[in-house]
């Protein structure tokens, strides 16, 4: 099969494209470089295939490290302790118990926006209840 060659103006966008997506549009449309330009169309750099990819190759231990360092720290660093971080294959599953369940969403975002993370999931639970009260749930997976 005979390659075509191709002009930038073939693969660019007049929209702001995130990193999953110019991945997978240098995949399908076997392009090795994108340019990367600002508001008003000037070059501030080019991006490539191999650049993307180390976004992704980062290891479960890496990305656990962060996820303890920069959410849960931060954003549970009360309930920090009884907080567990595991990670498999990018996924990451927080478990354990926090004071503030109304916090998942907000941890669900930040948890995503650590690069090489491929989704989330919680087994969180809620402050332990005062005497006769049930357990408050906070149980969730995928997008809260």
């Amino acid at each position: 099969m005979a390659h075509t060659p191709r002009t930038v103006g073939d693969v660019m966008t007049q929209t702001v494209v995130a990193t999953g997506q110019a991945a997978r549009t240098m995949a399908y449309k076997s392009v090795k470089r994108l340019p990367v330009v600002d508001g008003g169309g000037l070059l501030q750099g080019i991006v490539s295939r191999s650049d993307l990819l180390k976004v992704f190759l980062r290891s479960d231990e890496d990305l656990a490290a962060e996820v303890r360092t920069e959410v849960v720290g931060r954003l549970f660093a009360d309930s920090a302790p009884e907080l567990s971080v595991r990670v498999t294959d990018g996924v990451v599953t927080l478990s354990g118990r926090i004071r503030n369940t109304s916090l998942i969403p907000v941890a669900a975002r930040l948890v995503r926006a650590v690069e090489g993370v491929v989704d989330v999931t919680f087994d969180l639970e809620g402050p332990a209840p005062e005497q006769g009260e049930p357990p408050v749930a906070g149980r969730s997976s995928g997008r809260p």
